[in-house]
């Protein structure tokens, strides 16, 4: 197998297509499309860009990086896809082939060999984790299509110094730089690559690169200063990561494992990894990663291991927290950040393939797949894939409520608009049916500020949805008693949803 077979990229192209498809069948069938409530927040962020009383790109708001729901936009419009999640899985799962893809045409150019690039493919593409969260509305599969492009470009910009490929390369780079901020962090680290073998003109090249790259950190620091004001709202902004954890150490919740102290966040990514991945294919790399090494491929297990490192930083800097089962506080809670350890592991392990001699090569990539593979395959109820266990369990208290108050809505509710904070709560009116447009939330400025300061003057709308202590909660007490409550909804573990119609 060389590089020779031109019809080897199409192959593994249709693989990735038809086992993404059956993975999205599947999870849209038993109804998981929308339990993260992430998944479920992307695909009503997307759709309150065309459904909304104040519709436009204001609405994709701030924290949460763009591209994704602009790529959901495509499909959100429909009110099934919208409803079912689907308009949000759909770029995802085409992300995960085009992900794929690119790491099955990295390996197979830089090993000469399509044994080691099927075997790469094997780790990636049958990992249950990965295929669940390509199903759905989440953005970690754009991100990984992303950084497996940009390697790719800088792959072949290494064979190649042009000016195209330091384009091509700029150009993925600023895509991944719009879908998560992992894609800011490895921007540096390709420009001083792009520097590195540039050759004549390096600058020149590099400086193409940073430009064309960084227009996507520019464009997101330009729309967080055009509309709030502040061009690091999404960094310090009160819906920030960085606010939200500073209010939660103020009400007096203990700090995230490893706020400061390396060894317990390089533990917590550790595992989250291994939980994710599998034992297996990290036993299936070490040989390969000496290949690897053996065989100069530097820049891609540099750049590969550029997110986990990523997340490490994250978690020492009390960015952001992970929770697993096995460690304090032992419940589910982004397990999925270190997720891009299956391109590491994916490539790392097709170098294994590189110890037989070339004629039985196929043979061991095979081999390679099926021990990759053969774990999964033992445990293969959905119980036993954490992502899939952290959406299940997180999400029970959530659909139990949206359930209920989706039923009072669908037979009560003829018109009048709705005042609720836009969250977790909408996707009660997505399952009821109910045009966002027919509700009236916090992005509907400054019609909501007007209305929360002064509801007895400028509320008219004739319902109300709220959780205990929210905005829309206080508010309502303080119109009182122009709403009567119609339902209050009590589900174990989580706060009271209420529901108040007009007098």
């Amino acid at each position: 197998m060389t590089l020779r077979n031109s019809n080897q990229p199409f192959l593994a192209l249709a693989t990735l297509a038809l086992v993404s498809g059956a993975s999205v069948v599947l999870t849209c069938a038993n109804g998981w499309t929308l339990w993260y409530g992430d998944a479920q927040a992307h695909v009503n962020i997307a759709r309150r860009v065309i459904d909304s009383r104040t519709p436009g790109i204001y609405q994709i708001g701030t924290v949460w990086l763009p591209l994704p729901h602009a790529l959901m936009l495509l499909f959100v419009w429909n009110d099934w896809l919208w409803r079912t999640g689907l308009a949000g899985a759909i770029p995802a799962a085409l992300s995960f082939i085009a992900a794929g893809g690119f790491l099955f045409a990295t390996v197979r150019r830089i090993f000469d060999s399509a044994a080691a690039a099927w075997a790469s493919l094997a780790v990636f593409a049958m990992n249950p984790n990965l295929l669940y969260l390509q199903a759905t509305p989440m953005t970690e599969p754009i991100s990984l299509a992303a950084m497996a492009g940009l390697l790719y470009t800088t792959v072949r910009f290494g064979e190649s110094p042009s000016f195209r490929w330091a384009a091509a390369a700029g150009l993925v780079g600023a895509l991944g730089s719009l879908t998560r901020y992992e894609g800011w962090f490895v921007l540096p680290f390709a420009a001083l690559f792009i520097l590195w073998k540039g050759g004549s003109r390096r600058f020149a090249k590099a400086l193409l690169f940073f430009a064309i790259a960084g227009a996507g950190p520019l464009f997101w620091l330009a729309f967080n200063w055009y509309f709030w004001g502040n061009a690091l709202e999404f960094y310090n902004g009160p819906w920030s990561a960085r606010a939200i954890y500073a209010r939660g150490l103020r009400a007096g919740l203990p700090r995230y494992p490893g706020d400061h102290d390396w060894a317990v966040a390089m533990l917590y990514v550790r595992s989250a990894a291994v939980a994710l991945a599998g034992l297996t294919p990290f036993l299936l790399a070490i040989p390969g990663l000496l290949v690897a090494l053996w065989r100069r491929a530097l820049w891609p297990l540099l750049f590969l291991a550029l997110t986990p490192l990523f997340y490490i930083w994250s978690l020492h800097a009390g960015s952001v927290p992970i929770y697993i089962p096995s460690l304090w506080p032992h419940s589910y809670y982004n397990t999925r950040y270190p997720i891009a350890v299956l391109l590491f592991l994916g490539f790392a392990a097709g170098a294994t393939v590189l110890l037989a001699p070339r004629r039985f090569r196929p043979l061991a990539a095979l081999a390679v797949a099926l021990l990759a593979v053969t774990p999964w395959l033992l445990h293969r109820h959905p119980e036993d894939w954490i992502c899939w266990k952290e959406s299940e369990v997180n999400s029970t208290s959530r659909r139990a409520w949206t359930a209920q108050a989706a039923t009072v809505l669908e037979q009560d509710y003829h018109g009048g608009g709705i005042f609720a904070d836009f969250g977790d709560l909408t996707g009660i009116f997505a399952r009821a049916g109910i045009p966002l447009r027919e509700t009236f939330h916090e992005g509907n400025v400054p019609a909501w500020d007007g209305a929360v300061a002064r509801p007895d003057l400028m509320l008219f709308e004739k319902w109300a949805v709220g959780i205990e202590g929210d905005t829309v909660y206080e508010t309502i007490f303080r119109a009182s008693p122009r709403y009567e409550l119609v339902r209050a909804i009590n589900v174990p573990g989580a706060p009271t949803v209420y529901i108040w119609r007009r007098n």
